[in-house]
């Protein structure tokens, strides 16, 4: 059993330190937050009468940095209230606070002095079982702790998270030498299954493991493209999406972090690493010189909103200038093209990769010299940062998004013979991989006796740990056995236990796994309940693709409106809204595990299940009105059953509001910026569930399946159990629209729209309240479908988006 962390404490409320908080928060943990009181007023405090003695003033510094958290964008936190679970305080007046907390972390300045003064005052206040961290990348982790008694030190670590803390999986935990085995062990368990993270173990070594690749890596790419003069659209098409990386590629990236902080973090890691075979990269004249021209300029990227890129206005449209590398002069530059790039960007990974760094062009010498130093680099930095290739591939792959981590990368590239090119072109293979190939192995990971090893330096290979709480439903895929029933778009797979998976594989034109509900997924979904009612105990609906689901095929939807084809699309809503009969009605228990974008019929699919089981980060909502229809597979009704019909049922006197929530949550196309706010909206309910690690999703709704099946699950058969709001209600909610059109906020179509919505949610214009079926707001949902599709505006709204995948504006 591991420890329980009941409260945590965060010292610091910068950037990292109050994002840090909000993440704890966002896990359901109570977390203090504290800062330093500050030296001296404000002119405004001044004005205000205040004192440096007024409280308000002793905790400016922490209220402003929680503030500056809670604006930031992408959202810090998964709802605005969560916040409430975090309590502000300052160092002098709530200090003995941290007497509560079973862990604290220390997020201040990076200075060695500052930061063990801050341990000492910690050891006189803290229990004896309370673990303390320090979220440190640059100064040694042992040091920090220097000077403390045993007890303090067995309970110290680093835990260095990656920014912003709720998106960026990657925690690197660094213990020192006298870190007890236990503390590290529940932390690795805390950090993985609360606050949903990819550990990763790092030495104490200088920037750890991903901060060192990625800050090496991008001087060498940055020197080169100077010295052999790539524009910056050129380099970040080179080392983004097409050789697995986001689409941030090195420049886009470097605005984010900031370019101060890139020279910063340069400067102090030269200094660290005199034995680096690629430190003098960090002060070659290429890399030195444009860091040191916008420094100089104040070009600092997103926090000047200027950088290696410049927002201007051309003919009054908005448009980017990225900087030219050579005059240092922001420019208008055209979109790159590289004829190595047109024949291999459509391709899978590893044949990608394998094309672009035996291409010919400035793109493929580009591509094999990034490759191959990032390669290189990386094998020669070890073991000095790790002995184990995996926790370095998962440190660039959960903090830097990469797809494949290098030694992955290697291994598609065929090892021995990339080597061998290496050592043509002057770079000398580190010994361990010389040593590696000698030995006869011919990659970094190889799959022997059905389990995955990976060579780890001094041992060979060694097996790779499962985590049982991983289900790959792509090694599912593979065995035939467990393949059920399959189409182009979807599958039925058996993933043990009795427990089957319904699994959406539909893919774009340009080869993205979007999983937008087609004619195939809808045919296996009326096989499945026949399968799952003879031969299971129940079903998971889910897959492991970009996206849940984004929704219903608008090209099917756009094509029947077009054509008139009324029949058909309304064969086509009916099919999406019998889900949800067919699903309960089952005598077995149907769990959706949605995550990322479920949206529209990605929605009415999860809502149609008997439970949820859904990913943190889940983004859950009904824009169908975006192009100018309602939620017609069920969601209208759904939302009326699960928001306003329990509010009906103990009599609440604010019914309307819950009418009027529902109503603007559909017609302003509201989607949750995560589970817990899809939670707030109605998607999903108190019995629902929320996970924090998406890598564990699939086994934890195998896993409520198994639980329900087991206390005796029952198909449910509802009757009346809508509320219809009725004529009132509807009357109310048209007033609210003619006025915001009257004020010029929305169009008449958009009025049109909204009148459509608000007469469904409120089951029509019947003239008092009452109880209806669920059938009779499906008719409704249908009904309005096919009206609002024979809308020549909509239609022309339905073919934009398809064409663009952006909303048309009025």
């Amino acid at each position: 059993m591991h420890r329980t962390f009941r409260r945590v404490a965060v010292i610091g409320a910068g950037t990292m330190g109050a994002a840090i908080a909000a993440h704890l928060a966002n896990a359901g943990i109570p977390t203090y937050l504290l800062d330093i009181v500050p030296n001296a007023l404000t002119a405004k405090e001044e004005a205000n009468g205040l004192t440096l003695a007024s409280p308000e003033v002793r905790n400016r510094i922490v209220r402003e940095g929680f503030a500056r958290m809670r604006k930031a964008k992408p959202a810090n936190l998964f709802s605005a209230k969560t916040a409430a679970l975090i309590t502000l305080g300052n160092t002098d007046d709530h200090f003995e606070w941290l007497a509560e907390a079973d862990w604290i972390i220390e997020a201040i300045v990076e200075r060695l002095d500052i930061k063990q003064s801050l341990m000492a005052r910690i050891e006189a206040v803290r229990k004896p079982t309370c673990i303390v961290s320090s979220n440190t990348s640059g100064l040694p982790i042992h040091a920090i702790a220097e000077g403390r008694s045993d007890n303090f030190r067995a309970h110290f670590l680093g835990t260095h998270f990656f920014n912003p803390p709720r998106y960026m999986k990657l925690i690197e935990l660094i213990p020192t030498a006298d870190t007890a085995a236990d503390v590290l062990a529940d932390m690795r368990a805390f950090a993985t299954e609360v606050l949903g993270k990819g550990v990763v173990l790092a030495k104490d070594t200088p920037n750890f493991i991903g901060n060192r690749l990625a800050f090496i890596g991008s001087a060498q790419t940055i020197s080169y493209a100077v010295a052999h003069d790539f524009t910056i659209p050129e380099v970040d098409l080179l080392t983004g999406p097409l050789v697995g990386r986001p689409k941030t590629g090195t420049f886009r990236l470097a605005d984010l972090v900031g370019i101060d902080i890139l020279a910063a973090i340069g400067v102090n890691l030269y200094e660290l690493i005199p034995h680096d075979p690629e430190r003098e990269v960090l002060k070659s004249p290429e890399f030195s010189r444009v860091l040191q021209t916008m420094i100089e300029h104040k070009w600092l990227g997103n926090k000047t909103r200027i950088g290696f890129s410049k927002q201007v206005r051309v003919e009054g449209k908005k448009a980017f200038w990225p900087l030219n590398l050579k005059t240092m002069e922001h420019e208008a530059m055209p979109k790159p093209r590289f004829e190595s790039v047109g024949q291999w960007r459509h391709k899978p990974l590893p044949e990608r990769l394998r094309g672009m760094i035996e291409a010919t062009d400035r793109a493929g010498e580009f591509v094999w010299y990034t490759i191959s130093h990032t390669l290189h680099y990386a094998a020669s930095v070890m073991p000095e940062i790790s002995e184990d290739p995996l926790a370095v591939d998962n440190a660039m792959k959960w903090g830097f998004s990469w797809q494949v981590g290098p030694f992955e990368i290697w291994d598609m590239l065929d090892v021995a013979r990339t080597a061998a090119r290496m050592q043509e072109e002057g770079l000398a293979l580190p010994t361990w991989v010389q040593e590696m190939l000698d030995s006869g192995a011919k990659s970094f990971y190889r799959t022997y006796r059905g389990k995955k090893q990976r060579w780890v330096i001094g041992q060979g290979y060694v097996n790779v740990q499962p985590d049982p709480k991983l289900i790959i439903l792509d090694e599912v895929r593979a065995k035939a056995q467990q393949v059920i029933l399959s189409n182009a778009s979807a599958s039925l797979l058996d993933i043990g236990d009795g427990v089957a998976l319904l699994e959406f594989h539909a893919t774009t034109p340009n080869g993205r796994v979007m999983n937008m509900l087609d004619l195939d997924i809808l045919a296996i979904v009326e096989e499945t309940v026949a399968r799952i009612e003879r031969d299971h105990v129940g079903l998971v609906i889910g897959n492991q693709g970009e996206h849940f689901s984004t929704g219903a095929n608008i090209f099917l939807i756009a094509v029947n409106a077009q054509q008139g084809a009324w029949d058909t699309l309304e064969d086509l809503s009916k099919k999406l809204q019998s889900m949800r009969r067919a699903f309960t009605t089952l005598s077995k228990p149907v769990v959706a595990a949605p995550f990322n974008m479920a949206l529209g019929g990605g929605a009415e699919v999860s809502m149609a299940a008997d439970r949820i089981v859904a990913a943190a980060e889940t983004y859950m909502g009904l824009p169908e009105v975006g192009v100018g229809i309602l939620p017609a597979g069920g969601g209208t009704k759904e939302l009326v059953r699960r928001v306003i019909s329990p509010a009906a049922r103990i009599q609440h006197p604010g019914i309307d509001k819950y009418v009027q929530d529902v109503s603007l949550t559909i017609a302003t196309a509201k989607i949750a910026t995560s589970a817990v706010e899809a939670r707030q909206l109605g998607f999903l309910t108190d019995c629902d569930r929320i996970v924090m690690n998406k890598d564990h999703l699939i086994a934890e709704a195998k896993a409520e399946v198994l639980a329900m099946a087991a206390t005796s699950y029952r198909p449910t058969f509802p009757v009346k159990n809508c509320y219809a709001a009725g004529r009132d209600a509807l009357a109310t909610l048209q007033v609210y629209i003619e006025m915001q059109r009257l004020a010029g906020f929305i169009s008449e179509h958009d009025a049109k729209v909204a009148n459509k919505v608000a007469y469904v949610v409120c089951g029509g214009d019947l003239s008092q309240p009452q109880w209806v079926d669920e059938q009779y707001f499906l008719d409704l949902e249908r009904e309005a479908l096919l009206s609002l599709a024979g809308e020549p505006l909509t239609q022309a709204r339905l073919w934009h988006m398809l064409q663009t995948g952006k909303p048309l504006r009025n």
